[in-house]
């Protein structure tokens, strides 16, 4: 029996100032798989991960969590139906310590913070700490600890490597992957170290101009970077031949 998606986006259109970024983009995330969405800038990732969060109202089309169409709800009602957002930049609150970030939360909500500790160990050594205090390595462990110590159903993250040194983030990314094969989560990710993307994912799409233009598994990608190159650039590239 086939398992529904968790995120399922039909003709998803989506933009600023009646400008369309996102234009009918259909896309899925099936639970416990980690798709990375790349692409240039301005191609629409970003855009996509604001409208799937309620952050950005869509032109038009259809964003289901589970089969749910949830075009209806506030991003506050999103967060608590297990939608996890971690934009671009380290959303961390300088003045609080590690440990105080994880007793943050909507009403109600208890965060797992063994969980947190459990992937990032590192955290739980430097729990007393400022986040003012922290590296930009350390700070992007506690953002993203504390969407697992959510346990969210889907987990967006924007450009995670933003500002990092590729070798910290490919310490990281793993244990997005690991977390989404033993919980379920769904990962939609955007990232500008694309083999790094590609050695966590399991699919990926291409966009550009805010289309779809490459949907392939991450396998494939990995290995034809001619593939990947064409995605970027819009266009395959063309071999001449001569003859005499």
């Amino acid at each position: 029996m086939a398992t529904e998606p968790t995120l399922q986006l039909e003709k998803l259109s989506a933009g600023y100032d009646a400008a369309a970024v996102v234009r009918e983009l259909d896309l899925y995330v099936n639970p416990g798989e980690v798709v990375a969405m790349l692409g240039p800038n301005g191609a629409g990732k970003t855009t996509t991960l604001r409208a799937i969060s309620g952050l950005l109202r869509p032109m038009n089309g259809v964003i289901r969590i589970d089969g749910i169409d949830i075009a209806s709800k506030p991003p506050a009602a999103r967060a608590r139906d297990g939608i996890a957002h971690v934009p671009e930049g380290r959303g961390v609150f300088f003045g609080l310590t590690v440990a105080e970030h994880f007793r943050l939360g909507h009403r109600g909500e208890q965060l797992d913070v063994d969980a947190a500790y459990d992937h990032f160990p590192a955290l739980a050594a430097i729990k007393d700490r400022r986040a003012g205090l922290l590296s930009g390595g350390e700070q992007q462990m506690l953002t993203l600890g504390r969407a697992l110590a959510r346990r969210p159903r889907l987990l967006l993250l924007d450009e995670l490597s933003l500002g990092l040194a590729p070798v910290i983030v490919e310490r990281l990314l793993p244990v997005v992957s690991t977390y989404a094969k033993e919980s379920g989560c769904a990962v939609l990710l955007v990232e500008q170290h694309i083999h790094i993307a590609l050695a966590v994912a399991d699919r990926a799409y291409v966009l550009s101009h805010g289309e779809v233009i490459i949907h392939e598994s991450a396998e494939k990608l990995r290995g034809d970077h001619q593939l990947i190159l064409s995605g970027y650039l819009g266009e395959q590239e063309t071999t001449a031949t001569v003859s005499d």
